[in-house]
């Protein structure tokens, strides 16, 4: 998604055309490093371990962005050296770091390239965190799941009149007038059901859930028709980030079995 994953100009391959051949003179593995405006905080057991304004953001083709922030950040004393070295042809050595607060330790819950290769963004000084390394990120005063937001990424909930049927197994289990379409970048558009118009006794509550950094979290149904269950063809965002909010309660149904169609 976005720059360098799925569609994007920094993807390969990638959607969409340009006055020039973008990767005529871009490497084949590219990297793009631009400053975050927002506060960020990282916080393990209750401490806050990373506040910074000054952090940037890494795009690397193929990969989701990374926040890399100032060492000097950091608070003092919660990073203890490690043997773990790892090399990347594009940034270099990757010096690591174990993450002590309070008696708690994550093994290896840090990195830095404190002697980036030639052509690679500055990144000396900063280091990186696994998103699950801390319990709580904040991007000022909000909490960030999943991962680092892309601000190249954007979805948008469009209210639509379009006639949708979702057949699963070749039933029909859902059918509006009224859905909404989510259109998000460099994803197909999945269309959005009100919970009232899918067939009563086709859902039945599945286990599983996902995380979203765009939308939130969503819970998952398995479908039953003709004796036979579908698992996990239907999600739910039932308390969606802002930017979703008009999909809260909607069903979405995409897997083996599940055909939607959309006419006018």
């Amino acid at each position: 998604m976005s720059l360098t994953l799925g569609t994007g100009p920094l993807a390969r391959p990638s959607a969409g055309q340009l006055n020039a051949d973008l990767w005529s003179v871009a490497p084949a593995h590219a990297l793009f490093l631009h400053p975050v405006q927002e506060r960020i905080r990282g916080i393990l057991g209750g401490e806050t371990v990373v506040d910074t304004t000054g952090a940037v953001m890494l795009h690397e083709t193929g990969l989701l962005p990374r926040w890399y922030l100032p060492e000097a950040h950091v608070a003092p004393g919660v990073l203890e050296p490690s043997d773990t070295r790892t090399t990347c042809p594009f940034k270099g050595e990757a010096v690591y770091w174990h993450l002590a607060v309070d008696g708690r330790r994550v093994a290896d819950a840090a990195w830095s390239y404190p002697d980036p290769v030639e052509g690679c963004p500055p990144l000396a000084g900063l280091v990186s965190f696994p998103f699950e390394a801390l319990d709580t990120w904040l991007v000022e005063d909000d909490v960030q799941i999943g991962h680092p937001r892309d601000p190249f990424h954007r979805v948008d909930v469009r209210r639509s009149s379009r006639h949708v049927v979702v057949r699963v197994g070749g039933q029909v289990v859902a059918e509006t007038g009224s859905p909404f379409a989510v259109v998000e970048t460099g994803l197909p558009v999945r269309w959005y059901v009100p919970g009232s118009d899918v067939r009563p006794g086709v859902l039945e509550p599945s286990a599983t859930t996902t995380v979203c950094a765009y939308k939130g979290v969503a819970t998952y149904e398995h479908v039953v028709v003709d004796g036979h269950r579908y698992d996990d063809v239907v999600w739910c965002y039932r308390e969606p980030l802002p930017e979703a909010l008009p999909i809260a309660g909607h069903r979405s149904f995409h897997g083996d079995g599940v055909e939607v169609a959309v006419t006018t």
